[in-house]
């Protein structure tokens, strides 16, 4: 199994930053908990672009227990933003969040963007975690208002990230790629696929980045140190996709 290497988080001379940011569907926690913290903490991120966080019941006490596993603090999101959540470590300094609750089409599942303005090493990042609609039309619709709310944060450069629910061909996946960076297109570091994690063959997952960040790596994590193939069948039914991107400096 190849090694998958990236770039650490630093900051540079320059005041840019080198951030880890990992996109991560976690199936609400119903699966092997220890293996998916050992995968999130062999990635080191800076930040966790969660879906399918836990909803219902006693839901922050399960997104505070994924927190203190990962060594990471809860940014904003989960039941709130219907599903997904952002993480972050001590790196980032708050400056706002905001959960987004979309549209609901009745008879389908309600969805949500998990929000934030960041900042690192002096730089401000807006960050999205999304996970969008199974139906088709519903879905290039909320990656019209995705793109909308990248718009509406008011920084220059934003990371989105999340499970699209459609491979790089579908309507959706080419919006959100026509108008932002699909960082494993740029630079791919790692495997492509994402589901199912026993044996995958679809990108549905996938992390997005403004013009003006660098795209230093970004894939699937196999073979990255301290994560196993076992780990990543048993932590959920995705697999995680990690990014290193540069940040210009304030």
């Amino acid at each position: 199994m190849a090694m998958m290497s990236l770039p650490d988080s630093r900051t540079e001379q320059d005041g840019s930053a080198v951030i880890r940011v990992l996109s991560y569907n976690v199936r609400s926690m119903r699966d092997d908990c220890e293996a998916l913290a050992r995968v999130i903490r062999a990635c080191a991120p800076d930040l966790v672009l969660v879906q399918e966080a836990p909803r219902f019941f006693r839901w922050r006490k399960r997104a505070a227990r994924l927190a203190a596993g990962t060594g990471l603090v809860i940014l904003g999101g989960g039941a709130t933003a219907a599903g997904p959540l952002l993480l972050c470590s001590l790196r980032a300094t708050v400056e706002r969040t905001e959960d987004v609750l979309l549209p609901l089409t009745p008879g389908l599942h309600r969805r949500g963007f998990a929000t934030a303005v960041v900042r690192i090493a002096g730089t401000r990042l807006g960050v999205l975690s999304c996970h969008l609609s199974l139906q088709r039309e519903e879905r290039l619709a909320q990656a019209e208002l995705l793109l909308d709310k990248v718009d509406a944060m008011g920084v220059e450069h934003v990371v989105v990230a999340g499970d699209l629910n459609d491979v790089p061909s579908g309507r959706a996946f080419r919006r959100l790629a026509g108008r932002l960076q699909d960082c494993w297109a740029v630079r791919p570091r790692g495997g492509e696929y994402t589901f199912p994690p026993h044996d995958p063959r679809k990108r549905l997952d996938a992390v997005f980045a403004t013009g003006g960040i660098e795209v230093l790596g970004c894939g699937v994590p196999s073979g990255l140190p301290g994560v196993t193939e076992a780990d990543l069948r048993a932590a959920t039914d995705h697999l995680p996709v990690l990014a290193a991107l540069r940040v210009p400096g304030p």
